[in-house]
C-alpha cells in the first residue's frame, strides 16, 4: 500500500474467511508530515543486539506438499496470485504472558482484542472484522501504563475521522492519552509509559510505536521488524533530541530516561503543543498481510534486551508446529528470557493469523555438490589454529 492510504479494507463481503470482492483502499487525508513516519521501512530499524533478522530474502525453500510448477489461468480454473492476495483475509487468535521477573514491582500492561466488532457500534462504516493489540512498558509507577491500556483503543474508535482516516486517528489517540496523563489529577503526572499498538482491519495492519518495545512479523520463518527501538542513542533519535535542546548522558535522555519517546513523563516535557526532546508521537508502519505472514510478536524491551528478533520468531514457529497454541508460545518466550537473565518486567503477546499451525518448510536438495580445495583446507586450518 502506498503512502497516504487508509488501512480500512473497502471490500464487499466475507465468505468463510475470504473476500468475495476487493477494491483498493480509499485515500487517507493525513498531511505529508504524517506520512513521513509511515514511509519508513522496517529495514531502517536498529538491528537487534546479537543477531540481524532477515528482512528481504528470496528463498528457494518450498512448503511441504506444494509444487513449484507454474499454472496458467486459462482453462485451469485457478485464480491468479493477485486475486488470491485480494481474497485472503486472516483470522485472529492471540496468547499473552506477563511476568514481573526479577524486579520488585510490575509496571507492564497489555491489551488483546481478537474481535474488534465487540467494541464497535453496528454501523455501515464499521462492516468488517478486525483486531487490536498493545503492550505498554511503564516507568515511574504503573499509572501511565494502566491508563493507556484502558483508554487508547476507545480514543481511536471514538475519533470522528475513524475509520476513514485510521492513521490520523491513531496518532490523535496517542496525543490524547499523553495530554490526559498531564490533566488527570488522580494520576501521577511524573509516571510514563512506552506504547506499541497493532490495529488490524481486514488484511491491513497498522503498527504504532513510541518507545523501545518491538513488533516482529513471522513470515515463513523469517523475522521482519515492524518498529524501531526508540533509544536515545539511536542515530535518528539522537539528532532529534539534540536539535530540540536535549542531551544524552550514558544512554539516558537528559540523564533520566532510557527511551526517547514515551507517553506521560510530564516532569520532563514543556508546555502542551511544544516540541521537546521527549516525544509522544508514534512512528507508524503499515503492512498488508498475506498468507505467508504467520504470526506477530509484540513485546516490551525485557524480552528484546536478551533475545534477537529472529530467535524469537524461530521459537514461536517451532512451538506453534508442536501445539498450535499462541498462549504457550508467549509463556515459552518469557521462560527463555528469564533463563537468559532478563532484569526487567516481561510482557509478550503472540498473534496468529491462521487457525492452522505453520507449514513445514523443506529446503530443496542441491543438485551440485560443493567441495573445498586443498588450499582452502590449509587456509581454514590456519584460521582455526589462530583462534
Amino acid at each position: 500500500m502506498g503512502p497516504g492510504t487508509d488501512v480500512w479494507p473497502q471490500c464487499a463481503s466475507l465468505d468463510n474467511g475470504y473476500l468475495k470482492e476487493c477494491v483498493p483502499p480509499m485515500d487517507d487525508d493525513d498531511d505529508d508530515e504524517d506520512n513521513d513516519d509511515v514511509n519508513q521501512q522496517p529495514n531502517a530499524a536498529k538491528p537487534p543486539r546479537n543477531y540481524q533478522p532477515m528482512r528481504h530474502c528470496i528463498s528457494q525453500a518450498m512448503l511441504a506438499g506444494t509444487s513449484d510448477s507454474k499454472s496458467t489461468n486459462e482453462g485451469s480454473g485457478v485464480k491468479s496470485p493477485q486475486n488470491e492476495r485480494c481474497m485472503y483475509v486472516p483470522i485472529f487468535r492471540s496468547g499473552s504472558c506477563s511476568e514481573m521477573g526479577p524486579k520488585p514491582y510490575m509496571e507492564d500492561e497489555y491489551i488483546c482484542v481478537d474481535d474488534l466488532r465487540q467494541h464497535l457500534d453496528p454501523q455501515p462504516d464499521h462492516p468488517f472484522h478486525g483486531a487490536f493489540y498493545g503492550v505498554f512498558d511503564g516507568h515511574g509507577g504503573i499509572d501511565a501504563a494502566s491508563f493507556t491500556k484502558r483508554n487508547i483503543l476507545e480514543f481511536i474508535l471514538e475519533d470522528s475521522i475513524f475509520p476513514k482516516g485510521v492513521k490520523k486517528a491513531v496518532k490523535n489517540a496517542f496525543a490524547k492519552v499523553d495530554h490526559a496523563l498531564a490533566d488527570t489529577r488522580s494520576l501521577d503526572n511524573s509516571s510514563g509509559t512506552t506504547a506499541l499498538t497493532a490495529l488490524v482491519l481486514g488484511r491491513n495492519m497498522l503498527i504504532a510505536n513510541a518507545g523501545d518495545s518491538r513488533a516482529v512479523l513471522g513470515k515463513r520463518g523469517r523475522a521482519i521488524e515492524l518498529s524501531t527501538d526508540h533509544k536515545p542513542s539511536c542515530t535518528s533519535e539522537k539528532m532529534r533530541i539534540e536539535k530540540l535542546g536535549g542531551v544524552i548522558y550514558d544512554g539516558y535522555l537528559n540523564g533520566q530516561l532510557s527511551v526517547a519517546r514515551a507517553l506521560g513523563d510530564w516532569h520532563m516535557k514543556g508546555p502542551k503543543g511544544s516540541d521537546g526532546p521527549l516525544s509522544a508521537e508514534p512512528e507508524l508502519e503499515e503492512v498488508t498481510l498475506t498468507e505467508e505472514d504467520e504470526f506477530l510478536i509484540i513485546a516490551c524491551d525485557g524480552l528484546w534486551d536478551v533475545m534477537s528478533s529472529q530467535y524469537a520468531v524461530t521459537i514461536v514457529r517451532k512451538e506453534l508446529m508442536l501445539h498450535n497454541d499462541p498462549d504457550k508460545c508467549s509463556r515459552q518466550l518469557v521462560r527463555e528470557a528469564l533463563k537468559r537473565n532478563s532484569c526487567d518486567n516481561l510482557t509478550v503477546v503472540v498473534v496468529c493469523f491462521s487457525s492452522d499451525p505453520p507449514p513445514k518448510i523443506e529446503i530443496p536438495k542441491m543438485h551440485r555438490r560443493r567441495s573445498i580445495s586443498v588450499e582452502g583446507l590449509d587456509v581454514l586450518k590456519g584460521v582455526l589454529d589462530n583462534v
